[in-house]
């Protein structure tokens, strides 16, 4: 049996009397092709998650609530013989929190494109790269950039910060600055066309970071910022006391911005030092608190954890996996985990095959109590050509950089 967790919808501009207090659900049930029966029951409301759409208030334990109904519906035909939990996008947060606290409950987990770095470190790098946009390419505008109180509100702060980007794209200055946003967004340098430009053209990975920015990233986190602060009962990003010089440091993209810096005659330390000194961003301590209790992964797996990314993922960066990796290395479960990826762009945009293939992978941790070389990307790849659903990305050797941004705060999740 596999227990799926959601990724929430994007922005909705809906007021609060249109958004439905319970949703009606539609019951579907149905045969997969090896003839294994399959039940689902799914709410009608779209992006239904309660009052707000950031649904880590309730969702673990409403995953182990549903998982707890559906068996007692399966135990009726004499199953299920293993449990596998997966979710995508904030759904792989989620089903990283189910891991750990899986024990007796699910065998093992699979979590794709996640936020699995955790919430309060997902919200300060973005304020980074937003709060870098409004101070150099939109002097004197003052975005707001958090305390929404609405969706719409919200909105339209991304989409000024969008045209902010756009029209800094007509400069060398605005480029380079628009790279040193990216940087401190952990904006990936691939965002379009069939292949990522080379490691030293700086100027055509900058030109893809501002396409990624203008018509996914601004647009889309800053639309939802405004449901995950009415989730968590106030303000949770902050950069207040930030030393931006410091943080940049940690960025592979440095040298690009040093380049681009260089090339468009403009002082990199001074716009640093700017950013540093008017950093003003507080968060709401209760809200932080309650994000680090709710949303924030301890490390702690008792059961197999495999995690799935994109290594050019625009709203969820791939490193997001390596400060994944560091807090389960840190709690001492570093061999209960692995991390694959694909090669391509996009948010969750892996292929049946490569859901299968990561699927099959995990199973063999399951039943043998060892992954040996079951996620080594030549087994990952035979596997998705074994599938028989047609073409996949592949899958390749990669580490994920640093995050940047990380402020080293850490959760502990009590569902």
């Amino acid at each position: 049996m596999t227990a799926a967790c959601a990724g929430p919808g994007g922005a909705d501009t809906r007021s609060t009397a249109d958004t439905p207090t319970a949703p009606h659900t539609k019951h579907y049930t149905g045969e997969l092709a090896d003839g294994a029966q399959w039940i689902a029951d799914v709410p009608d409301a779209p992006r239904y998650s309660g009052s707000s759409r950031w649904a880590l208030n309730t969702a673990v334990k409403d995953q182990f609530d549903t998982l707890g109904a559906a068996r007692k519906k399966i135990g009726e035909i004499g199953g299920p013989q293993r449990t596998l939990a997966w979710g995508e996008s904030m759904g792989g947060l989620v089903n990283s929190l189910v891991a750990q606290h899986g024990r007796g409950r699910i065998d093992g987990a699979l979590s794709a494109c996640g936020i699995v770095a955790g919430g309060v470190g997902f919200n300060d790098y973005q304020v980074d790269g937003d709060y870098a946009v409004d101070q150099l390419l939109a002097p004197g505008r003052r975005i707001k950039l958090t305390g929404f109180s609405s969706d719409k509100e919200a909105a339209a702060s991304g989409n000024a910060l969008a045209r902010a980007v756009q029209r800094a794209r007509t400069t060398p200055q605005g480029r380079a600055r628009t790279a040193l946003a990216a940087a401190l967004r952990n904006q990936p340098t691939w965002f379009s066309g069939k292949r990522p430009p080379e490691a030293g053209d700086y100027a055509a990975r900058e030109k893809q970071q501002a396409e990624g920015l203008i018509k996914v990233s601004l647009p889309f986190t800053l639309g939802a910022r405004h449901q995950v602060e009415k989730a968590e009962g106030g303000r949770i990003s902050a950069n207040a006391g930030v030393d931006y010089a410091r943080l940049l440091r940690h960025s592979k993209d440095l040298p690009q911005v040093r380049a681009l810096y260089k090339k468009a005659g403009l002082d990199l330390a001074g716009d640093l030092t700017q950013l540093t000194r008017n950093a003003r961003i507080k968060a709401d301590p209760d809200a932080v608190r309650h994000m680090e209790r709710t949303a924030v992964p301890s490390g702690r797996l008792p059961v197999p954890h495999l995690t799935l990314h994109t290594t050019d993922d625009p709203l969820n960066p791939a490193p997001q996996e390596s400060e994944y990796a560091r807090t389960v290395r840190s709690a001492g479960d570093g061999s209960m985990l692995r991390q694959t990826y694909v090669h391509g762009t996009g948010h969750c945009t892996f292929r049946p095959a490569n859901w299968l293939a990561a699927l099959k992978a995990l199973e063999h941790r399951v039943d043998t109590g060892s992954w040996g070389a079951a996620t080594a990307p030549r087994k990952l790849n035979d596997a998705a050509k074994g599938t028989g659903e047609g073409g996949f990305l592949p899958f390749v050797r990669y580490t994920a950089p640093e995050l940047v941004g990380a402020r080293g705060r850490t959760g502990a999740h009590r569902p």
